[in-house]
């Protein structure tokens, strides 16, 4: 016999859980309650350029050869500065 009460939500403590983040499906498709609610998955993005917010575009191209020393390098920089890795102009293999 299961006497195990269902999880309530965690934003209105009224009905079941039936949505990630503990929430109940009213809840989880209002308006703003999500974002209360970080993601507890272990799958959740969390770095730059994420479902929340994009990175900025890094301030200039590199000329660097994808796979190069150097390009490693500048993308070590702009993860350290919190832009985008990739510039839309960045050289690419020709």
């Amino acid at each position: 016999m299961n006497t195990a009460t269902p999880a309530l939500c965690r934003h209105c403590n009224r009905r079941p859980v039936g949505r990630p983040r503990g929430l109940c499906w009213v809840c989880y498709y209002e308006p703003g309650v999500r974002q209360l609610y970080p993601s507890e998955s272990i799958f959740a993005r969390r770095s730059f350029g994420n479902v929340y917010r994009a990175a900025p575009l890094p301030p200039s191209p590199t000329v660097a050869a994808p796979g190069s020393p150097e390009k490693v390098r500048i993308l070590m920089e702009r993860a350290r500065a919190g832009v985008s890795l990739w510039h839309p102009r960045d050289a690419a293999f020709v």
